[in-house]
């Protein structure tokens, strides 16, 4: 089958389109064959190696990381799903592979596609949606009246989390460039911080939840806005020891994580916060759990544009470049 793989760690020009094996389905794998996929900035930072003292992929190695598709074959021991139903999904970090024209994805990892999107809709939607539930419900535990801070708010993450803490009765802050003032307010943000020309640090005061996806002095400047208690999660920042522990590492990478949050914890607790970072996990139940706020329109996917599979490469460079105006870039396959 035709997939755009990576040959070894790099920048751009180790990405290219290659013919791979079909993949081997296991007993409790469901074959997809996938008609679109999302580009995420995740794709680049595993091309890069960024992740490779943690997760060690086998190279060569099919990129992208979330999908929607039509099943076509099951393993014997799948009871959730049969040939012809229409899934989305986010594989296991260990199985990624989404720029591809089928995948071997676990049943636990799948979940029916919501059936008012389209294919290239929900394919945006499994890794930001499932992001935005791990930091907002798993973690945070965002209740009614709770006042939310979402960063970059028109973006892939920040479009899906906004609408997910407005859906969840929070009071919900975002920040955005001038151009999408007007985005974030439709996507119904009660505050709009234009970064441009606004300090968010200045405006806002006793947040109790940050989701950061930019980390540095942004992440910094977060903690100081948060009430005493608040939580501070982030997807950019320093990974810290919870994330070591659940990833299983060696005290060596354990030793290396503590040290790169220690700052980052120590002015947490200084302000009586608490900093938590997220990398976030498959999860088909969750993917269940968000389908009925987007069946009810309460969810709805941003789709900044959809390049054709052909031009996966096109894809990922207009992502990296930072060409999309808003929400998530998608590839599709038919």
């Amino acid at each position: 089958m035709k997939a755009f793989t990576v040959d070894k760690y790099g920048d751009a020009s180790q990405v290219r389109a290659a013919e791979v094996p079909d993949p081997v389905v296991g007993a409790d794998d469901v074959l997809v064959r996938i008609h679109a996929a999302s580009v995420n900035p995740l794709d680049m930072r595993i091309r890069a190696g960024d992740f490779k003292a943690f997760m060690p992929y086998r190279l060569p190695l099919v990129l992208g990381n979330d999908l929607a598709g039509t099943v076509v074959q099951v393993g014997p021991d799948v009871t959730e799903f049969a040939v012809g139903d229409e899934v989305y999904a986010r594989p296991d970090k260990d199985r990624i592979g989404t720029f591809a024209e089928q995948i071997a994805v676990r049943q636990d990892d799948l979940a029916p596609k919501p059936a008012t999107l389209t294919m290239a809709e929900a394919a945006s939607l499994p890794l930001v949606a499932l992001t935005a539930w791990q930091a907002l419900v798993e973690r945070a535990h965002v209740q009614p009246g709770q006042k939310v801070l979402i960063h970059a708010g028109a973006g892939g993450l920040g479009s899906i989390a906004v609408q997910l803490a407005k859906a969840l009765g929070a009071h919900v802050a975002t920040t955005v460039s001038t151009a999408k003032v007007g985005l974030a307010k439709e996507l119904g943000a009660d505050e709009v911080i234009d970064y441009r020309t606004q300090d968010f640090e200045t405006l806002l005061d006793g947040y109790d939840v940050v989701l950061d996806s930019l980390g540095g002095d942004n992440l910094a400047k977060s903690l100081r806005v948060l009430k005493r208690g608040g939580t501070a999660i982030s997807v950019a920042g320093p990974p810290d020891p919870s994330f070591a522990r659940e990833l299983g590492a060696n005290p060596v990478l354990r030793l290396a994580m503590t040290a790169l949050s220690f700052k980052t914890r120590r002015r947490a607790k200084r302000l009586g916060v608490t900093y938590s970072f997220l990398f976030m996990r498959a999860s088909g139940i969750q993917l269940r759990a968000i389908t009925p706020f987007v069946d009810a329109g309460r969810i709805r996917p941003v789709v900044d544009r959809v390049f054709p599979f052909d031009e996966t490469l096109q894809a990922m460079e207009y992502v990296e470049k930072g060409r999309a105006k808003a929400g998530k870039v998608v590839v599709s396959m038919t």
